[in-house]
């Protein structure tokens, strides 16, 4: 064989050497990428979960402070109105902020603790001893604080 058939034969296979080894470059490349976006893809959902969990936790955070905040603005003014009623010194407006606080413990709920801020207030109206109106008002911070405890296991 002639020179140059040497040379043609060497760079023919310089050539398809180059070839073959860039066709399998390409395709580690590819697959590269590829695990390169699957495992960004990962990485992403594992952010968004760690922001729905701290979402979740804000909310029921914001849940519990709104249940507290109507549970004692109920417990403030059912007192006022019985501070108010045996004292002899209300303003009159002490029966409807009463009503009204006992309107928002309905709505925050849950049943239980409406029906022992109704328990509370009715003893209230019935006049009751003050041993049972203090058994009454221990039954609606019992509950409350079973429906705050609840919000906070979420």
């Amino acid at each position: 064989m002639s020179e140059w058939g040497i040379a043609l034969l060497a760079a023919g296979a310089a050539i398809v050497g180059s070839v073959v080894t860039g066709w399998y470059a390409r395709g580690a490349g590819l697959r590269q990428a590829q695990a390169a976006r699957d495992a960004a893809d990962r990485q992403a959902e594992a952010l968004l979960e760690s922001v729905r969990i701290t979402l979740r936790g804000a909310d029921g955070q914001r849940a519990i402070a709104l249940r507290r905040q109507v549970y004692a603005e109920f417990l403030c003014a059912v007192e006022a109105r019985l501070l108010a009623e045996r004292g002899g010194r209300g303003t009159g407006d002490e029966e409807l902020v009463m009503q009204r606080a006992y309107a928002g413990v309905a709505l925050e709920g849950p049943a239980e603790v409406a029906v022992a801020a109704k328990g509370f207030i009715d003893s209230m109206l019935r006049h009751e001893a003050l041993d049972q109106l203090q058994e009454a008002r221990t039954a609606f911070i019992v509950e409350a604080q079973r429906a705050v405890a609840g919000l906070g296991s979420l």
